[in-house]
């Protein structure tokens, strides 16, 4: 990692709600990394890095303004998703004996928190040195989720690298899944797909789906001889249009693979490089999952901040993440959090070249 200058941050107004609430813009500038959040979401909003041949690009996509981010919400570009990020069948589990219900927003499941989830609140901002800290109360019953959850998020950069620090508290009982869902495209948000991006894996496993609403069968999975395997460095684009009812069910890869190692420890989790501009990306995290989705629903529909659609596969996200569905799964790893305890996590993105 190269330190470079120490990071420069500075906060102005990026838009205004309906409801008359201002969403803050931050920027946060180091010597290798220019990264943009805004308080809608938490989300990261503008990434750029320098390629192979030291040319700037924003490499994630979104949008120039607050309107498209606050009425496409289908994309979740860049968010904090949470409550509970990922998808839980009917939107029901059962916690310490109670049946709880959230909403639904999913087909018949909840996805990313439910119908009003912490992607479409508008966060308190609080610079912090060398970043911004979003701080969220979500009160007991929201979107039917039990206990007052207190939630931090803290974006830092350092150099070349982007560190997302995540914390909650809890009054009852709950369930917490906590991820950033930013779409990513080394070669820059405006070139085309991540077809051609070479993706690794640090998995042996993954959770197969059971049908095209996906909810995990259960099953934890070796990728051994499947299109899943990318334990080496494999084209994103060189097995998705194979048969395999996995891949069918996601139209493409859109699933949870189980990061070797110990949860909590920070350890990588995947590395990707694009041949065309030389840039790579590394993600570690101290949880047990990360789901690769490789951008199968965008059809060309919304249109990104270089006035560019973004069409299928413009983007892949890396979700550091708990276990899809895991509330109802006793052999995944627990996502429960109990009264007074603390839910941690840690997620690092470093960009470099090759």
């Amino acid at each position: 990692m190269s330190d470079g200058l120490k990071t420069q941050v500075k906060a102005e107004m990026f838009g205004t709600l309906a409801g008359g609430g201002v969403v803050q813009k931050y920027t946060l500038t180091s010597a290798e990394v220019e990264l943009e959040l805004i308080s809608y979401g938490a989300r990261v909003v503008t990434l750029k890095t320098k390629d192979r041949d030291g040319v700037w690009g924003d490499v994630t996509l979104g949008y120039g303004e607050l309107k498209p981010y606050v009425e496409n919400t289908n994309a979740y570009f860049g968010v904090i998703a949470g409550r509970f990020a990922n998808r839980i069948a009917n939107g029901r589990f059962t916690l310490e004996g109670k049946t709880v219900q959230t909403t639904i927003n999913d087909g018949v499941n909840m996805l990313h928190g439910g119908v009003e989830g912490f992607d479409k609140r508008n966060w308190v901002g609080e610079i912090v040195a060398e970043g911004v800290e979003f701080a969220l109360v979500s009160p007991d019953g929201d979107q039917g989720f039990p206990g007052t959850l207190t939630v931090r998020v803290r974006y830092t950069l350092k150099g070349n690298v982007v560190r997302i620090e995540y914390w909650a508290t809890t009054d009852k009982a709950t369930v917490v899944n906590l991820t950033n869902h930013a779409y990513f495209n080394l070669d820059g948000e405006a070139s085309g797909t991540i077809l051609g991006e070479e993706l690794t894996l640090e998995s042996d496993a993954y959770t197969p789906v059971a049908d095209a609403a996906a909810i995990p069968t259960g099953e934890i999975a070796s990728v051994d001889g499947t299109p899943f395997d990318f334990r080496k460095a494999t084209v994103i684009g060189s097995r998705i249009g194979e048969t395999n009812d996995q891949l069918k069910f996601g139209r493409g890869y859109d699933h949870n693979w189980v990061v070797r190692g110990k949860a909590g420890g920070l350890r990588r989790a995947a590395t990707v490089y694009a041949p065309a501009s030389g840039r790579v990306l590394v993600v570690e995290t101290t949880e047990p999952a990360i789901q690769f989705y490789s951008g199968n629903f965008l059809d060309g529909t919304l249109v990104g901040k270089s006035g560019v659609a973004y069409v299928q596969r413009s983007g892949f996200c890396l979700e550091t993440q708990g276990f899809p569905d895991a509330p109802n799964h006793a052999d995944f790893p627990s996502t429960e959090v109990k009264a007074g305890a603390e839910y941690k996590s840690v997620t690092t993105w470093e960009f470099g070249v090759a």
